[in-house]
């Protein structure tokens, strides 16, 4: 299950690194406006990723179960959500427009936001929301395969329109913008598709039959969707918080520049244990309703091995010997491209002590329980990041190191210390239910 997820998501993190990497033609200022959106960009897929966990496994429980009035009640329940707020970021994407040039942004930034950010948030706000539900139908048949090819699709359109839309009508940010929301589309129209045809394959099968409706059905799907929702939220948080502690030092488009290559690296870096922690969703859910709690066990430690296999065996080597090239390449200043390769160096690191985070939650909500995953997310992201980040920047700025730099060593041992904490807090959950 995880192999097909670990290309779609990889495809999906291209989409946003394939803009960093055109935007690096037009200049740092370019690619710095793409870094400041991030956390909007994050808080989309916050809620995406909410909606789709709540849905996915409504689905797949309805379908485990037979429950066919369950199942359209499930999806009844995300498309009410979706209408609310589709709109919602619609207005956000709006708003960029007019708070951009009173963010204390260097004015080149400022004007690139203006234009990359209003229309990436405007033209993706229907497009990725109304792909949930297919998306999550198609996962709930257990069909990642065309997943992946949603992904693909998504990219390689993006990948075309871009390099049309630069090189051949010079439209700048704009163009790169544009060409990420018609590249979601083509994925939307493919999964909208594959969703039909597995759709008709259950109904002619009668695999859910109809049966008595679920009278928490709104529950169900927002149970799990709000904090899930809640935790990534707190993850775009942080990158807010970043890009306001760098841009009130003063190389701030170079530093926030360099942290935007550096953050577009490492989600790509991650994807493959993201896959993975996708997976484990489905796999403890059927263990914990089974008791198998010694299988459970075995999964996360196989997947920490592989994990790790994968951070140190092929992101190390790979990050180390092309960092240079990749900052030089995608930065416009000396300056950007030194802080970079730093940064660039640490993305193993960043793999190795953000995987138990992202293995650990899924176990917990396959319990049918988001505390947890929302309760850590508070302690990595509200208590830890902001003093580890900030102490880290004036120790390096004191010892004749770019301030950037600290702050990269500061967020790395914030997720160590949230990781340990939460592997701690599922080890002593599983002997308790010994």
């Amino acid at each position: 299950m995880a192999a097909p997820l670990i290309v779609s998501f990889w495809m999906r993190a291209a989409v946003t690194f394939i803009d960093t990497v055109y935007a690096a033609l037009l200049g740092d200022a370019a690619v710095a406006a793409i870094g400041v959106v991030v956390p909007v960009e994050f808080l989309m897929i916050a809620v995406w990723v909410g909606l789709s966990t709540g849905l996915t496994s409504g689905l797949s429980r309805a379908m485990g179960a037979r429950q066919g009035r369950w199942y359209a009640q499930y999806i009844r329940v995300t498309w009410r959500a979706i209408a609310v707020v589709a709109p919602g970021f619609t207005l956000m994407g709006i708003a960029i427009w007019f708070v951009a040039p009173h963010m204390g942004l260097e004015p080149d930034v400022a004007s690139g936001l203006q234009v990359y950010g209003s229309v990436l948030v405007i033209g993706s706000a229907f497009t990725t929301f109304w792909s949930i539900v297919p998306d999550s139908q198609v996962k709930a048949h257990q069909d990642t395969r065309s997943t992946m090819w949603a992904g693909i699709w998504t990219n390689a359109i993006n990948v075309i329109l871009n390099t049309i839309f630069l090189f051949v009508f010079h439209w700048g940010l704009f163009g790169i913008a544009l060409s990420t929301v018609l590249g979601r589309i083509g994925g939307l129209v493919y999964a909208l598709v594959k969703a039909r045809e597995l759709e008709q394959r259950r109904e002619a099968a009668e695999m859910t039959p109809l049966t008595d409706e679920d009278p928490r059905a709104t529950w169900t799907i927002l149970g799990l969707a709000i904090p899930s929702s809640l935790t990534f939220a707190l993850m775009a948080l942080e990158t807010a918080i970043l890009n306001g502690l760098l841009a009130r030092r003063g190389d701030a488009t170079e530093s926030i520049a360099a942290y935007s290559i550096y953050y577009r690296i490492t989600l790509f870096a991650l994807q493959p244990v993201i896959a993975c922690a996708v997976a484990l969703l489905p796999y403890s859910a059927k263990r914990w309703s089974s008791g198998d709690l010694a299988g459970i066990r075995r999964g996360l430690v196989q997947t920490h091995i592989a994990t790790a296999i994968y951070a140190i065996v092929i992101v190390a080597p790979l990050s180390w010997f092309s960092a240079p090239w990749l900052a030089t390449k995608l930065a416009e200043s000396p300056l950007t491209a030194e802080y970079a390769i730093f940064a660039l160096r640490t993305v193993p690191l960043a793999c190795l002590f953000g995987a138990t985070f992202l293995l650990v939650r899924p176990i917990f909500e396959a319990r049918g329980d988001g505390r947890p995953g929302l309760v850590m997310a508070t302690v990595r992201y509200g208590v830890l990041m902001l003093p580890l980040a900030w102490g880290g920047m004036e120790w390096a700025v004191q010892r004749g190191h770019a301030a950037i730099d600290g702050m990269i060593v500061g967020l790395l041992i914030a997720s160590a210390i949230a990781s340990l904490t939460f592997y701690a807090w599922l080890h002593r959950t599983l002997r308790l239910e010994l």
